[in-house]
């Protein structure tokens, strides 16, 4: 009885986190008028003040003054310290300059894009199914860079930077909670100064467009970090495929907001491209649930 209840709460916290991750853009559209830049920096600076709370309560601080000890952390953390402010600045970016359609594609891809860098770096053997579907995704790039005219950077780049992103973090021994702390640790400074330089040159926004602005810059800390620690919850009660499932909230809250909401355009170029993309992940599905019922779960070298 107690596992199924925490099974049940795993669920709970795993619904919320990628429930919050779909509807943030609607955070990120309140603050449209604000440059993304600053938005970027005021998510770091709260993020961190709320992660600190969280890991001094937990008693977890001493572990990620630990990460800092090493060299070899130290580069890798500062290699992901790069690509998550990359990738929260160019989602920031896209959802003001009504690319959410664009970003969306980019998370269906990023799942995709992690067995293809398997294979790359952690030489990982294609299964038939992964390697039809690593194909269906690289076709739907094509398509859109065909009939459009130019890439859909947007997508790549949000898919490459978390998909780097997750591989580097892989070789870091820290929770999600303490990996992001450290990385907005080392992160914090810049933005701070970045900042205050906007300040002295007259053009910051913050405590200067009212109460409702400074309200929601204030808030990006809880926005950031809360999906995050439900996710952790959630990953660590919960089976690696129920997770996978869920993971798809995100981008399709984000493809709905994007087109009901902001009334971003669909078009059929766009449903041949997203179709491929889901084919591809229900493919990608069907084969990690399949490896899970599976006796041999290890990665079989190349």
């Amino acid at each position: 009885m107690e596992d199924r209840a925490q099974q049940r709460l795993g669920v709970v916290y795993g619904l919320a986190a990628f429930s919050a991750w779909g509807l943030l853009p609607l955070y990120f559209k309140a603050v449209a008028t604000v440059a993304p830049l600053e938005v970027l920096a005021h998510r770091i600076v709260w993020s961190l003040v709320l992660l600190l709370i969280v890991t001094v309560t937990r008693g977890q601080l001493g572990s990620i003054m630990t990460l800092f000890r090493d060299a070899r952390t130290r580069l890798t953390l500062a290699c992901t310290t790069c690509l998550i402010a990359l990738n929260w600045g160019l989602f920031i970016w896209a959802i003001a300059n009504d690319r959410l359609v664009e970003a969306s594609l980019g998370y269906f891809i990023n799942p995709l894009f992690n067995v293809l860098l398997g294979f790359v770096f952690l030489r990982e053997r294609l299964r038939p199914l992964q390697s039809v579907a690593v194909v269906l995704a690289a076709a739907s790039i094509v398509w859109l860079t065909v009939t459009f005219g130019r890439l859909p950077l947007v997508s790549i780049v949000l898919a490459v930077s978390f998909g780097f992103y997750g591989l580097l973090r892989k070789q870091v021994r820290a929770t999600g909670v303490e990996g992001l702390t450290a990385e907005t640790l080392m992160l914090s400074p810049i933005a701070v100064a970045w900042m205050i330089w906007r300040e002295d040159q007259g053009a910051l926004h913050f405590l200067h467009d009212g109460a409702r602005i400074n309200t929601l810059l204030l808030s990006a800390g809880i926005l950031t970090a809360l999906p995050l620690i439900w996710f952790a919850e959630s990953a660590r009660r919960l089976r690696l495929a129920s997770v996978a499932f869920m993971q798809y909230l995100a981008p399709t809250g984000q493809l709905l907001l994007a087109t009901l909401a902001f009334g971003e355009p669909f078009t059929r170029t766009h449903a041949i491209s997203f179709g491929m993309i889901w084919i591809a992940l229900i493919l990608y599905t069907i084969d990690t649930v399949r490896g899970l019922r599976s006796p041999a779960v290890e990665p079989t070298p190349r």
